[in-house]
């Protein structure tokens, strides 16, 4: 397994829109979700996208069936990897929450994201994924397949006096977990 380098927002890559997986069951596919999950808690993130690391892939893994130490009061979400995403949300009522992301080290916003939302997709064998989720769940969720149509979540930022540097807002949390 390997740690992979994590594009830093400026990236032009970032800005791509990721192509879907066509070969499910690979022994590249089951490679690079492995140094996702080998990157992503290297560095304690709550989730992951294929186009961060510079893979212009529909794929992105969240969750770690743990709490996390960038988000110690968010609750635990399932450990999941999932190709070529569709979200729906159910219901139009939106939920506003702090986001930091591991492109845009040091930073944390304020982010509105549909509360509750339907998410399909497969899994790394071509199976397919279907869920609900609420809340933090369907936040990270939200936050990860945005990668994957060039977003980052400073772009969703409606209101820019609740964005800034993690350490001015949030003392108590060590701000190196966001580089």
């Amino acid at each position: 397994m390997t740690i992979r380098q994590i594009l830093k927002m400026g990236d032009p890559r970032l800005l791509r829109i990721a192509q879907p997986v066509t070969a499910f069951d690979t022994d590249e596919l089951h490679l690079l979700v492995r140094d996702m999950f080998e990157t992503m808690r290297a560095v304690n993130g709550a989730g992951l996208a294929a186009p961060q690391i510079g893979v212009d892939l529909q794929l992105v893994i969240f969750g770690t069936d743990a709490p996390n130490p960038r988000y110690p009061d968010a609750p635990v979400v399932p450990r999941t990897v999932l190709l070529n995403p569709v979200i729906e949300p159910l219901g139009d009522e939106e939920e506003e929450g702090w986001e930091g992301c591991l492109s845009v080290p040091g930073l944390r916003g304020v982010v509105p994201r549909w509360k509750h939302i339907r998410y399909q997709g497969f899994d790394p064998y071509g199976d397919p994924i279907q869920r609900e989720a609420e809340g933090f769940h369907a936040r990270v969720v939200q936050h990860e397949c945005d990668h994957l149509i060039g977003k980052l979540y400073p772009m969703r930022v409606r209101d820019f006096t609740r964005f800034g540097f993690t350490e001015v807002l949030f003392p108590g949390l060590d701000a190196s977990d966001d580089d």
